[in-house]
């Protein structure tokens, strides 16, 4: 089995934008540093949390040339890579240029719902044509369907560079299945921050956070504890933050960690339609929150 160099805390990079609603390099850049200064891992572009749906092929690229600049080699990088037309997937990853790039993150089909067993031979393709080790993303709130544990692991079997997955289903107990019973070498990312401490005291190899954007030193510190075995202050830092993981998706994401990241005064609280800045009173509710944990 190929590597797996995801492990840790990964970065579900934000993408920011100015209140003209262009790409703000600065502050992406500045977001970088302060992330690799507080324990970053690995960072995962191009994904959800970057709003990738509402980017065009041109901007895509550019952040693509600017992130790989701008980690310089210092950590691992995912992009993300999926759709739900198997055959154009292919050739998008024919296409690509991946220099720099250290893996591929690949969703789960979404809109039309195949079975597992579609599921299992798109994946299979992924893997077949992927220059790249491949990261599986199951988020059934996200796609309509679910990645069974059984299918995830026939996968992680029967192809040697698909390294790992992020289960962001929300079922421990599908995790923990995943967990037991995979082969050596493949891993489990969260894809849930308010789940990550549990995922990670039931074997998960780490996270791809959200919350990560903004309190990556909390977030690292937390899942470091877990693997040296320190359990008790890593369940501290998860209470921390019990709140601030509802509030951070109550309105949507990345809304809601734009809005802490804006708090915070690293970008601006802008988002590109159909999505929209959160509430006021959510906002005000994560600034008091953020206020109680860095006293």
């Amino acid at each position: 089995m190929v590597e797996n160099l995801f492990r840790g805390l990964g970065i579900a990079l934000v993408t920011p934008f100015t209140s003209s609603g262009e790409i703000d390099y600065p502050a992406l850049g500045n977001l970088v540093e302060y992330q690799l200064a507080n324990g970053a891992d690995f960072f995962c572009i191009l994904a959800t949390t970057g709003e990738t749906p509402c980017l065009s092929s041109e901007e895509k690229v550019a952040i693509k040339q600017f992130v790989v600049e701008k980690v310089a080699e210092r950590v691992p990088i995912l992009m993300g890579c999926g759709g739900n037309n198997t055959a154009a997937l292919i050739e998008e990853i024919r296409d690509a240029d991946f220099s720099g790039i250290d893996g591929i993150l690949s969703v789960c089909p979404y809109y039309n719902k195949p079975s597992q067993e579609g599921l299992y031979r798109h994946f299979m393709k992924v893997a077949e044509i992927s220059p790249l080790p491949v990261v599986l993303y199951n988020v059934p709130g996200r796609t309509g369907v679910n990645l069974k544990a059984e299918t995830t692991v026939r996968l992680a079997t029967d192809a040697a560079n698909i390294v790992a997955i992020k289960e962001a289903s929300g079922n421990l107990e599908q995790v923990d299945q995943i967990i037991k019973n995979k082969p050596s070498g493949f891993d489990v990312l969260s894809g849930d921050d308010a789940l990550t401490f549990s995922m990670v005291a039931s074997g998960a190899a780490g996270a791809i956070s959200v919350i990560g954007n903004a309190l990556p030193k909390e977030v690292s510190r937390m899942i470091r504890l877990e693997f040296s075995g320190e359990y008790e202050p890593a369940r501290r830092i998860h209470h921390m933050f019990t709140e601030l993981y509802s509030l951070l998706f109550v309105d949507g994401n990345p809304a809601g960690v734009k809005a802490l990241l804006s708090e915070m005064g690293l970008i601006e609280n802008e988002l590109r339609l159909p999505l929209v800045p959160t509430r006021i009173a959510t906002m005000q509710q994560m600034a008091d929150i953020l206020r109680k944990v860095r006293l």
